[in-house]
């Protein structure tokens, strides 16, 4: 092309990258790339190879160890080995090793781009100016926060060996996101990247050789979805940390039930893209290409929904079409293509069987009128709009770059339709308006919302997401706190905790409802409810004698109270400070009933009066210090290198459903119920089976308090088996058990239907008078989740 036709037609010349270097690199290895296991290269015991495809133009580029059982117990012992050393010497070491990693991703950022394009399909523009500066970012923000663990985290403790298995759509990204973490707060790590995209990982590998990180602190083991299954199952590591499908993601949970394996997972997502009618359309539209064609719409954020206000549908369309025809599809090391190559035959298969699909059911379909290369996977940015918001395509993820359009008419039917999926990644919201920005915001339930921007990551904001998008979060210190645990865990008893006892004195009654004669009901939607199965049961004391009955709740029950703590907006929504003076009414009213409730206490347990008295004392004030965290547990403003203001907002979940201790009959029920309520919170509680009448005599208490009628449901009976119903119900968004270990199990095993976030005890045994193990900062942690905002400023 001569340079006068160049300046007549403005069109793109090629600007290709050198691929010398990756070429050395993968030469270097003779183009077979053995494990990388404590600190070696180490051929795979399966003797098993399998090839990496460039997806561009189907070339090999080499060959990878498949890593079987074997490899994985080598691995995982070598972390255990080296676990020990990391440890010891200390916070800042580690800090060093992570500087010198950061620096090291920096030198040879342009070979890990190239590679990492070669490897992916990915544009080299998105990996030398995203992905690779993320990455160097993420070792160096964690190395500060190596630098500062014992200082700033000195009440938590490694995990210890962290298995990790990453995706192929963001190979060293996502590696970044999980060994810098990791290994700044003193875990050791056996990390598998993705099959098709392993190429970069096996690079990081040489990187830490390079900087003599030591033996075993990092191992990168190759090999496909067994391999992944191999680290789940082991007995040796302490965590997961996964991101993938939520179909895997699933199976993972299941997997690790009741192991006491921590867990964080970053899952699927059908994220809503919001336009308002005051949005300048044009930024939209480049917001759009960031949103769903930004690495071929292979992104588990991707604004894969576009929400338009119906007045300006039809001129964001147009002006979409129009963008859609300037955009450049080819090689992805050409410096100026807009979209690569999907990352292999069987992912491109899938987007157009979904493409299909989607005109079968009869959504219109919008398309470039170029072609594609036919050399590699490409498929071309896609459209489809008079989408009905039930159509599969708006329902189910399909990872490529296809928007699927739907309009709305009022600021409510928005947020309806944006939260109208099982998924809760992020979202993106689009007006002038910081106002109703900042008013929508909350309201999606996701943990990502970026205003009037997209796709924007920084190490020191968290990223996760809600509902079947999982839990956890990546980046920020909130991301740190998925690779530590409290030191204070390691003082629970595997025993229950004595409580003195008076001499027992058992009551011969010739009828056994003298004194009290009563069957208390349960609490659903503010009033008294008798049990849908008609049932009550007997309550004796310790020495056997006759006490009361309760009644006894069943599925049915469960049901009605989920239903009605979902009605309960009005507790959601009031300010800390408003649910504050509730919190503090509810402990004054107790006060007042000190004595009666102490009384109680007795007539359950045998305890002393004193030590009745010392529970419901404790109670009040446990209630007290909740009451005064109600309004000051609050979230950050996080520093990130963007022009942004990055809120870190602490949310409600929503509905949760609490299942008490056995012990402490008042204490138990008051430190995990309040706190819970605390953070707004409305919740369904499974109070003590064996003393109940603790937690039916407060709804009293809750009835002269201000509370919300929905706000706590309390539904007495079998407490495993009121227990499961909970955890399978799929509008219950958290659950907390304090019960069995096998009663843990079923929690986390049955929740993974529906992804909902778990607190269990593994079968061990908190001091409930004890203020470091019965309340905090842990508790209100884990009845909330963060929501992290993105609000642009400055021209």
């Amino acid at each position: 092309m001569e340079i006068k036709e160049i300046y007549n037609t403005m069109t793109y010349g090629p600007a290709p990258e050198s691929t010398d270097e990756a070429i050395q690199f993968l030469e270097s290895h003779k183009r077979k790339f053995k494990l990388f296991i404590n600190g070696a290269w180490v051929a795979p015991s399966s003797k098993e190879y399998f090839d990496s495809i460039n997806p561009s133009n189907k070339e090999k580029l080499a060959k990878i160890s498949e890593a079987n059982e074997t490899d994985v117990n080598k691995a995982v012992a070598a972390a255990k080995k080296a676990l020990p050393e990391w440890v010891k010497i200390g916070s800042h070491q580690r800090a060093r090793y992570l500087y010198a990693l950061a620096r090291q991703i920096q030198k040879h950022s342009r070979l890990f781009a190239v590679l990492e394009s070669m490897d992916n399909g990915k544009p080299i523009r998105e990996t030398r100016d995203i992905d690779i500066p993320i990455v160097a970012r993420h070792f160096y923000h964690h190395a500060g926060w190596a630098q500062l663990k014992d200082s700033e985290l000195s009440d938590y403790k490694e995990l210890g060996v962290i298995g990790q298995i990453i995706p192929w759509n963001f190979p060293l990204m996502m590696l970044a996101w999980k060994i810098a973490p990791a290994i700044a707060m003193g875990n050791t790590v056996v990390l598998k990247p993705a099959e098709s995209t392993s190429l970069t990982a096996l690079l990081f590998a040489e990187i830490c050789e390079q900087i003599g990180l030591p033996n075993g602190v990092v191992n990168i083991i190759t090999g496909h979805g067994k391999t992944g299954a191999d680290i789940v199952n082991h007995k040796d590591v302490n965590k997961i940390a996964f991101t993938g499908s939520t179909e895997v993601g699933k199976l993972i949970r299941r997997a690790t039930a009741g192991t006491g394996k921590k867990l964080s997972l970053e899952l699927g997502g059908k994220s809503p893209f919001i336009v308002f009618d005051d949005a300048d359309l044009d930024s939209v539209v480049e917001g759009i290409v960031d949103a769903i064609w930004f690495n071929q719409g292979q992104v588990c954020c991707a604004g894969s929904r576009l929400l338009v206000q119906e007045s300006v549908a039809e001129k964001l369309y147009k002006k979409i079409r129009a963008r859609m025809e300037t955009l450049r599809i080819g090689n992805p090391l050409d410096k100026s293509i807009d979209i690569g190559a999907i990352v292999d035959k069987a992912q491109l298969n899938t987007i157009t069987k979904m493409v299909k699909l989607g005109i079968d059911e009869g959504n219109t379909l919008n398309q470039p009128s170029w072609s594609c290369p036919k050399e590699g996977y490409y498929f071309p940015p896609t459209m489809f709009t008079d989408v009905s918001p039930s159509a599969t395509i708006a329902q189910e993820e399909i990872f490529g770059p296809v928007l699927v359009a739907m309009t709305f008419r009022s600021h409510k039917e928005a947020v309806k339709l944006a939260n109208n999926t099982r998924y809760g990644l992020a979202c993106s919201i689009w007006t002038e308006n910081i106002n109703l920005a900042l008013d929508i915001a909350p309201q999606i339930k996701a943990g990502v919302a970026w205003i009037n921007c997209t796709n924007v990551f920084d190490a020191a904001a968290g990223f996760g997401g809600y509902r079947e998008s999982g839990f956890g979060r990546e980046g920020g210190k909130e991301g740190l706190m998925e690779y530590l645990k409290p030191k204070i865990e390691e003082s629970f008893s595997d025993q229950p905790i004595s409580q003195s006892k008076q001499k027992l004195k058992r009551v011969q009654n010739s009828e056994p409802n003298i004194g009290i004669d009563r069957t208390t009901k349960m609490y659903i939607g503010g009033k008294q409810s008798r049990p849908d199965g008609g049932y009550s049961e007997v309550v004796n004391g310790v020495d056997g004698s006759y006490i009361g009955e309760v009644s006894k709740g069943n599925r049915k029950d469960i049901r009605n109270a989920v239903e009605a703590a979902h009605s309960c907006s009005k507790w959601t929504n009031m300010t800390g400070h408003s649910r504050a003076q509730v919190l503090y009414y509810l402990a004054e009213n107790l006060a007042i009933r000190r004595d009666e409730f102490a009384s109680r206490i007795v007539q359950m347990t045998n305890q002393s009066k004193a030590d009745g008295l010392k529970e419901v004392d404790l109670s009040i004030e446990r209630i007290y210090t909740y009451a005064a965290l109600a309004d000051k547990y609050d979230g950050h403003v996080h520093h990130t290198i963007h022009r942004n203001v990055t809120l870190a907002m602490p949310e409600s979940f929503g509905v949760m459903g609490i299942i008490c201790p056995d012990d402490f009959p008042l204490l138990g029920f008051i430190s995990t119920v309040i706190p819970a309520i605390a953070m707004g919170n409305n919740v369904v509680v499974v109070p003590s089976e064996k003393s109940p009448f603790s937690a039916t005599d407060f709804y009293q208490i809750l009835e002269t308090s201000d509370v919300p009628g929905s706000a706590v449901n309390i539904v007495t009976g079998h407490k495993d088996e009121l227990a499961q119903v909970l955890a399978k119900h799929d509008d219950v968004d958290a659950i907390w058990y304090f019960g069995s270990k096998e009663g843990c199990k079923d929690m986390e095993l049955l929740s993974a239907d529906n992804m909902k976030r778990t607190w269990v005890n593994y079968g061990k045994y908190r001091n409930w008078l004890d203020k470091a193990q019965g309340e905090g900062g842990e508790f209100l942690k884990n009845a909330s989740q963060i929501k992290n905002i993105w609000i642009p400023y400055g021209a």
